[in-house]
């Protein structure tokens, strides 16, 4: 099932969320997060959609859209993100969470969706281009995280042509 956030799922998400801060470099944040910090971040971004995708009662993932870039003429590109835990992959939950955040997205009139992906991710490079999304650059050792540069791809979908 795929839901808006409750306030008691936010543990939940802190911890699928903290895993990849932790454990991977495809999060760059270095210090775990609280689900009263994620929380704060969803009820601070009214406009910007988060879901949640539950299976048998457990939460199991969540997409989110954010700010992309602060200032006005850029308010109606976003940026997102897509998080599940490990054995949620590979089932589809994923797509079709980020499906509806996208399908959410079109309906709130923006015009794109930005998605930043350490590379290498083969599975996210593929869940991007089967949404369409399109590469729009690379930007080389963006990010340092675990004694390791890493790159980042720019993805983009557009919602109008």
């Amino acid at each position: 099932m795929i839901r808006s956030p409750r306030d008691e799922d936010f543990a939940a998400l802190a911890e699928i969320t903290n895993h990849y801060i932790t454990s991977t470099a495809i999060h760059f944040g270095y210090d775990p997060v609280s689900g009263e910090a994620l929380r704060e971040q969803c009820l601070l971004g009214a406009r910007f959609p988060w879901l949640v995708a539950e299976a048998g009662g457990v939460v199991v993932g969540y997409a989110k859209a954010s700010v992309w870039r602060d200032r006005a003429a850029y308010q109606w590109t976003t940026e997102v993100g897509l998080y599940l835990d490990a054995g949620s992959r590979g089932r589809g939950i994923g797509t079709a969470l980020y499906a509806e955040l996208l399908a959410e997205l079109g309906r709130r009139d923006f015009r794109s969706a930005i998605a930043g992906i350490t590379l290498p991710n083969d599975p996210s490079l593929a869940l991007h281009r089967k949404l369409g999304f399109v590469s729009v650059g690379t930007v080389r050792e963006a990010g340092y995280k675990h004694g390791v540069w890493h790159d980042i791809e720019f993805w983009q979908k557009r919602f109008t042509s």
